[in-house]
């Protein structure tokens, strides 16, 4: 099985205690989210890409109605692999900006 003796021996040993070898609850702060609350929070991002952290934990309530905090969102949109997002604020630029732009670098990069 390619297994250490004692880990077999110890999920022999769970397994008789609680007929499950499925982990045991660990000690620690409980979640504010279900992971229901979790699946909604990504596919509301997934929905709206430009939606920030913050307006996203106003409009979401965790565990008994309680508020969630922006941190939260993010932890949340992290452990799935997105990130919380706003849209760039800044001067629009046309292809002749960007073009004289690089010009203009090219030529004081040397």
């Amino acid at each position: 099985m390619n297994e250490n003796r004692t880990t077999i021996f110890r999920l022999r040993q769970r397994l008789h205690e609680t007929n499950t070898v499925s982990d045991r609850p660990r000690s620690g702060r409980p979640r504010c989210t279900t992971q229901r609350q979790d699946r909604n929070l990504v596919r509301n991002h997934m929905n709206n890409r430009f939606l920030s952290a913050s307006a996203s934990s106003r409009q979401t309530k965790g565990r008994n109605n309680q508020r969630i905090s922006a941190n939260t969102v993010r932890e949340r949109l992290s452990t799935s692999g997105k990130r919380a997002r706003r849209p760039y604020i800044g001067p629009i630029l046309t292809q002749r900006h960007r073009h004289q732009r690089t010009l203009w670098a090219q030529e004081h990069a040397a």
